[in-house]
């Protein structure tokens, strides 16, 4: 599906243009969020990936792990900011 694949992609980039807008952290560094560390890592691993099935032929094997690791892609932005509100409420209380 055409218009499917080019919604993912203006969202792709789009996600990451409104991100700063919806940091609302208590603490500016990473350092004080250990989930959020690991979440960073899953990202960066998952960023690799994407680049790598990309290069791939469309086959059967890489199409479904091209699914699977763009809903990867599009959780870590789900993730990460209710792991950091959940952080800063285990600390304030």
């Amino acid at each position: 599906n055409k218009l499917g694949g080019v919604i993912a992609l203006v969202m792709s980039i789009a996600i990451l243009f409104f991100m700063p807008f919806l940091h609302m952290n208590q603490s500016q560094g990473l350092q004080f969020y250990p989930l959020n560390q690991i979440l960073f890592w899953y990202m960066v691993i998952t960023i690799i990936l994407l680049t790598w099935i990309g290069a791939r032929p469309v086959e059967t094997p890489y199409i479904l792990t091209g699914q699977i690791l763009t809903i990867l892609y599009f959780s870590y932005f789900i993730l990460n900011p209710i792991t950091s509100k959940l952080w800063d409420n285990l600390l304030n209380n």
